[in-house]
């Protein structure tokens, strides 16, 4: 009988030639020798372990003065506004790439021709000149205003009063996103099967009702994980408003780094720790939304980090108890 893939007999508890075969149930069986994984393991476990000896031993980050400011009232002041400029951005552009998407699917050659182009249009052009460009809009156009083409206006607005440096960020912010995202959900909707759109149209169900409860929900699992990237990069864009004289978490972190020139280093530990937590805290919420709307797609959904553990824990049990027991 030839023996399981990847597990190998002991030599040393091989029974002898003259006496009777035991059972290969009875057998001890050890797992196949893996030098190369040991190897690759011990080489990243001294490197993580060099790394984290410098980052606590190196004088120049200057840890306390990271301690410092890590809660300072003008850091935490930046990082609000980030929270804002983020959570704004990523509503207007979600829901922005959502019209363009389904302009871009749609039957009329005028709205995918400007669907298309406003995507091209500012996945080309790079998001800090939309920002500059939009905080000197007013010097193009001193008034807005809403009317006949070439004839009367009937609402005017004044710019200047209405761009904002927040404003500006926001719209800067949602209008590049909107180009980003109209690709993700254009490629969601189309990664639903074509059955679906079939059988939801032989139904005779409304147009609107076919997208909203059929085939939107689906396309959400193939949505969720792409644009989760966008939000990420969006969280991280957010740096490029202190160039609209926004102070985000990174224009306070550059504000006080120009006063206090010699805590820079501890000033851009600050800035980079809160921006692994923010982009941490939007990964935990990407895989619960992941795990919710794959009910219903797999027989079995993948386990929480609790889950996980625990498995891990029972099984490293188990393999104790059995080592015991021999």
């Amino acid at each position: 009988m030839s023996e399981p893939p990847g597990v190998a007999l002991s030599v040393a508890e091989a029974p002898p030639a003259d006496s009777p075969a035991k059972p290969l149930t009875a057998q001890r069986v050890l797992p196949l020798r893996r030098p190369g994984r040991w190897i690759s393991t011990a080489v990243v476990l001294v490197l993580v372990a060099q790394i984290i000896h410098g980052l606590a031993t190196n004088p120049f980050y200057q840890w306390d003065r990271f301690r410092y400011w890590f809660l300072r009232p003008t850091i935490l002041d930046g990082l609000v506004i980030t929270l804002e400029v983020a959570a704004l951005s990523a509503v207007l552009g979600l829901l922005g790439g959502v019209l363009l998407a389904l302009a871009r699917l749609s039957g009329s050659p005028v709205l995918r021709a400007v669907s298309w182009v406003y995507t091209w249009l500012f996945r080309s052009v790079p998001l800090i000149v939309v920002l500059i460009f939009l905080y000197n809009f007013s010097a193009l156009y001193k008034t807005l205003s809403l009317g006949v083409p070439f004839g009367p206006a009937f609402v005017s607005f004044d710019e200047s009063r209405l761009a904002t440096d927040m404003t500006v960020a926001v719209i800067g912010l949602s209008l590049n996103e909107a180009a980003y995202a109209s690709e993700v959900v254009r490629g969601g909707i189309l990664s639903v099967d074509q059955g679906q759109h079939e059988a939801a149209a032989a139904l005779g169900l409304p147009k609107t009702y076919q997208f909203t409860r059929i085939v939107f929900p689906q396309a959400l699992r193939s949505i969720t994980p792409n644009y989760v990237n966008q939000l990420i990069g969006l969280i991280k864009g957010t740096s490029l408003v202190f160039y609209v004289s926004l102070l985000d978490l990174f224009g306070s972190v550059q504000t006080m780094g120009s006063t206090y020139p010699g805590d820079i280093v501890p000033l851009l530990l600050v800035a980079t720790v809160w921006y692994l937590i923010l982009t941490s805290a939007v990964s935990v919420v990407q895989f619960y939304v992941e795990r919710y709307f794959a009910r219903g797609a797999t027989r079995t959904l993948p386990p929480t980090p609790l889950q996980k553990l625990r498995a891990g824990l029972s099984d490293l049990r188990a393999r104790l108890r059995k080592e015991a027991a021999v």
